[in-house]
């Protein structure tokens, strides 16, 4: 078993960052290289900005290389829940943002030629209970007629020839995808260095300061300044930007990866070939990779560490889920094991504009893998003065009470999904 991201393995290497000391001004400095910055970066860089890349590890290090490997239209939180919180006209300009992510990244594949398998597979909410389905049935009545008719209701009897386990029916979105999300993130770094962006790895910002407009960045490897910053570092927010730290929730995300399944297992556990979430609190996810193997994930343990003793042992926890949903697939190898961090909200909604001198966009709490690239080159758009498009602009964001960057209250919020899960 390989304790590394499946993505991060299985994927080219990235060969277009810069060399040699950081120096220099710049138009935008962008922090981060996940989807986030480098489809920022690329738009600027597009339009002529002269635009830097500030990458503390390696490009797709963080959330960009280490989730599910989805890219599911919809909402964290049922339409009816959103429109409650939110207020239907956003409600409905946020749920439209998320369909109009996958349409934004298979225009831009398709635009830079990135090989990443990329494919509309239709997503499936799976009802885990009786009474599951019955609130899945209430939203998509809600849904369908006043959000996104690209949906359908399936009964527990369709459910046989789209997945090998016994669920109470789903709700099925049409137009989500999937894709290899290390391949993409490498061809959307080389697009963005294509168009002339630099891109810088192993290269945490150490400090940063701002005096009268002008932006210093003090890296291990040079300082710089910038007329404009991006932050999009997500959970991986470091100290010096505490701001954005007490309003993200890093929680542990974790995956393992079956060895590839035949075709007659493939058939036996997913022949209709979807990505999958059920219904549970602390609930699960899965799909098909593109040689066969069974990706199945969860939040396994409410942690904030993901390194390999922690990673090893929600993946014997995930296996046992796997195994239970799954049983014809029990003592199967399991060839990866891997976990992250996602930058969670308190609302579970995402956030992107201005603060402070500082743009930003991150807290997408489990959906970043498709909203990342559309939000990123939105706040792009927004520093060369065009239409801001942000559906969550000027949305209040507090700060958690009491957390100021380790989230100590985790294993509480666990316990309090664990019994929800056995009640509800």
């Amino acid at each position: 078993m390989k304790f590394v991201s499946y993505w991060h393995d299985t994927a080219p290497v990235f060969a277009g960052a810069a060399q040699g000391p950081v120096s220099g001004h710049y138009d935008v400095a962008v922090i981060g290289a996940g989807f986030t910055g480098l489809a920022a970066a690329r738009q600027l860089a597009k339009a002529g900005a002269k635009v830097v890349v500030l990458e503390a590890e390696r490009v797709g290090f963080g959330a960009s290389g280490r989730n599910g490997g989805h890219l599911n239209n919809g909402l964290a939180h049922s339409y009816l829940a959103a429109k409650a919180e939110l207020g239907k006209e956003r409600a409905i300009a946020l749920y439209h943002a998320l369909d109009a992510s996958i349409d934004t990244i298979e225009a831009l594949i398709a635009e830079e030629g990135i090989d990443c398998n990329f494919r509309r597979a239709g997503k499936l909410k799976l009802a885990s209970k009786p009474q599951h389905f019955d609130a899945l049935a209430r939203n998509f009545e809600a849904l369908n007629k006043e959000c996104d008719p690209d949906t359908a209701l399936l009964s527990q009897e369709d459910l046989k020839s789209e997945v090998g386990s016994p669920f109470y029916g789903a709700m099925l979105s049409k137009k989500s995808a999937m894709m290899h999300m290390g391949r993409y993130v490498v061809g959307l770094a080389k697009a963005a260095a294509r168009h002339g962006a630099t891109i810088f790895e192993g290269t945490p910002v150490t400090e940063h300061w701002e005096t009268n407009g002008l932006h210093t960045l003090k890296t291990s490897r040079g300082t710089i300044t910038a007329a404009n910053v991006i932050v999009a570092t997500g959970a991986y927010t470091t100290k010096n930007f505490t701001w954005f730290r007490r309003r993200i929730i890093a929680v542990g995300s974790f995956l393992i990866a079956t060895r590839p399944l035949t075709e007659s297992e493939v058939q036996a556990v997913m022949p209709g070939n979807r990505t999958c979430v059920n219904t549970m609190n602390i609930g699960n996810y899965w799909r098909l990779a593109p040689d066969n193997r069974l990706i199945f994930g969860g939040r396994a343990r409410f942690s904030a560490t993901s390194d390999q003793r922690s990673d090893s042992k929600s993946g014997e926890i995930l296996r046992e889920s796997m195994e239970r949903i799954f049983p014809q697939l029990k003592g199967i190898d399991i060839d990866y094991c891997w976990g992250g961090l996602v930058d969670m909200t308190a609302d579970r909604y995402p956030r992107a504009g201005f603060h402070d001198g500082l743009w930003y966009a991150m807290g997408y709490s489990g959906h970043g893998a498709q909203l990342s690239t559309h939000l990123g080159m939105m706040v792009a758009d927004a520093i060369l003065g065009r239409a801001d498009r942000n559906p969550m602009r000027d949305y209040p964001w507090p700060a958690v009470p009491g957390h100021f960057g380790k989230p100590w209250f985790l294993p509480l919020v666990g316990m309090y999904y664990k019994m929800l899960d056995k009640v509800q």
